[in-house]
């Protein structure tokens, strides 16, 4: 688990299974497949997709408040007032969260070490 400052806001984020289906649910998209595909922002951040990273967030946000009420992708950006993706510590923490949760042993350095 990790905490992210996003604007005013304090989200906690958590990679776990449910982050997955969480994600497959609202995007009818693979979050393993897409996060994949953002293996390269560190090495070129012009590549980046702001709204799959906030869709990554959303998911491991939703994740982390199992149990909770949680807004709709649409409801939760609009109660953001503003994200810094220039921020490369934001972006650094989003990646590492996925990759600690969702790659183990040697494939998780294999990830890491892609990203970097």
């Amino acid at each position: 688990m990790r905490e992210l400052t996003i604007g005013d806001q304090q989200v906690r984020v958590r990679a776990t299974p449910l982050a997955l289906l969480f994600y497959r649910q609202e995007f009818k998209a693979d979050l393993f497949g897409d996060l994949v595909k953002m293996q390269h922002l560190a090495n070129d951040p012009s590549q980046i997709d702001s709204v799959a990273i906030l869709q990554l967030i959303w998911a491991m946000a939703k994740a982390d408040a199992y149990g909770k009420q949680f807004p709709s992708f649409m409801e939760w950006v609009g109660s953001l007032d503003s994200i810094d993706f220039s921020d490369q510590s934001f972006l650094m923490t989003v990646l590492e969260e996925a990759a600690d949760g969702f790659f183990r042993s040697k494939s998780k350095q294999a990830f890491q070490q892609r990203s970097k």
